[in-house]
C-alpha cells in the first residue's frame, strides 16, 4: 500500500470535519515539498498547491520535519517531546497551522501532516482541537496516549 492510499482518506476526513486546508509535506534536502493537499472548504484560505516548495525554517510543517530529522535546540526539542508544532504568522502573517509528524512502519519519519488556515479562523483553541483530531486518527491508535 502506498502512502497516498493511507493519507488521502485521513486528509479528506479531517477536511470534512474541520473545513480547513490539509497538507502533507516531505523533506527534500533543505526544503519541504507539498506532496498531497486537500483545499479548504472556505473561499478564503492559504494558497499552497501540490508540488510547491517551502522553507523548512518557517511554518509548522517545516518545524516538524526539522525536529524529527535531528535538529537540536528550541523549538525542536519541544516538538519531539509533544509530537506537534503550532504556528501563527510564522510563514505568512495571515496564516496559522498545526502539524504532526507521520512515521512509516519502521518508525522512520516520512513527512508532516498539517492543518492550515487564516489566522482569523485558526486560533490557539482551534489548533488544540485539531491536534486532538489528528492524534485520534493515528493508525494503530486504540485510545492509548503512548507516543510512537
Amino acid at each position: 500500500m502506498n502512502q497516498g492510499e493511507v493519507l488521502l482518506p485521513l486528509m479528506r476526513s479531517l477536511n470534512r470535519e474541520l473545513g480547513e486546508a490539509i497538507s502533507f509535506h516531505i523533506r527534500e534536502g533543505n526544503v519541504r515539498i507539498c506532496l498531497y493537499r486537500i483545499s479548504s472548504t472556505y473561499n478564503i484560505g492559504p494558497q499552497v498547491r501540490v508540488g510547491d516548495i517551502q522553507s523548512l525554517e518557517r511554518g509548522a510543517g517545516g518545524r516538524v520535519l526539522l525536529a524529527f530529522s535531528g535538529q537540536t535546540g528550541e523549538p525542536y526539542d519541544t516538538v519531539r517531546r509533544c509530537y506537534y508544532y503550532m504556528s501563527s504568522g510564522e510563514r505568512d502573517p495571515e496564516t496559522a497551522g498545526i502539524s504532526v509528524p507521520v512515521f512509516g512502519e519502521d518508525r522512520k519519519l516520512i513527512g508532516a501532516l498539517g492543518i492550515v488556515g487564516p489566522v482569523n479562523r485558526v486560533d490557539i483553541h482551534y489548533m488544540k482541537r485539531s491536534k486532538a483530531a489528528c492524534s485520534l486518527r493515528r493508525p494503530g491508535n486504540r485510545g492509548s496516549r503512548r507516543r510512537p
